[in-house]
């Protein structure tokens, strides 16, 4: 028999990531659901075109390049939250089966110090990054570059940057490279959180993390993730706003 046709495999079936033989169960699946197999081709045909836009070297970003990536990363996030919310629903069930053995068993394991959960690599590098910055804006030598262009850095990154609060200015724009590869750097100032830094990187995997504060070596910063790019808002001026700025930036986003 057949293992049923799930969202990760159409998700694999668009991205090109399926074999032959799995690719031939999901035209099955889809021939036998219209609606479905037509939500499926518009995902298709987006990806080919962002694709096709992307290919072409050019500052010239057209406006249509990038309504396509956000009409693509909007359809495609869309499944993957469901099959991360299916996954995430089994995790749930894992960790109250522990704590209910915990409660029966008694206090005996990991402590806490230990339990704790680190934020992800791409934080570092982001606090890096802020300090970088920081080092350039003290020298007169570097000049800053105040440009900032959202279509031009998804054409040559392929990262998709969120919409700035209108009371941010732009300070300087950098690609910086990362472990994860080119990563964009905006040095912003606005009078909620004074000067701080915009981060984004694709770490290489997929997942939805909402804003969540931390603190690196001394600097706060609050991270999310939507999709195959990270952010992360760095600051040192006002800790408490991070937070609630970087949810702005995440619902900017959807």
């Amino acid at each position: 028999m057949t293992d049923p046709v799930t969202d990760t495999d159409i998700l694999g079936y668009v991205d090109d990531q399926l074999d032959t033989s799995r690719r031939i169960d999901v035209e099955a699946y889809l021939a036998a659901r219209p609606a479905e197999a037509a939500r499926v081709m518009a995902d298709l045909r987006l990806h080919h075109e962002l694709r096709m836009a992307l290919s072409v070297p050019s500052r010239a970003v057209r406006s249509s390049t990038t309504e396509a990536a956000q009409r693509l990363q909007r359809g495609l996030l869309r499944r993957r939250i469901s099959s991360v919310l299916q996954r995430a629903a089994a995790v749930i069930m894992l960790v109250g089966a522990g704590w209910i053995a915990h409660e029966a068993i008694g206090p005996f394991g990991v402590s806490q110090s230990i339990a704790s959960v680190q934020p992800p690599a791409y934080v570092e590098e982001a606090v890096r990054a802020h300090g970088t910055s920081l080092l350039r804006a003290s020298m007169a030598s570097q000049p800053k570059v105040s440009d900032y262009d959202p279509a031009e850095i998804l054409s040559a990154t392929a990262i998709l940057m969120p919409t700035l609060p209108k009371d941010w200015s732009v300070r300087d724009v950098q690609i910086y490279p990362s472990r994860f590869g080119p990563s964009v750097e905006l040095a912003i100032h606005s009078d909620s959180i004074g000067d701080a830094s915009l981060f984004a990187v694709r770490p290489g995997i997929f997942d939805v993390v909402k804003p969540t504060q931390t603190d690196v070596g001394g600097t706060a910063s609050s991270y999310f993730q939507i999709g195959d790019v990270a952010y992360t808002l760095v600051g040192r001026d006002n800790p408490r706003e991070l937070g609630v700025s970087a949810k702005k930036l995440a619902d900017s986003l959807y």
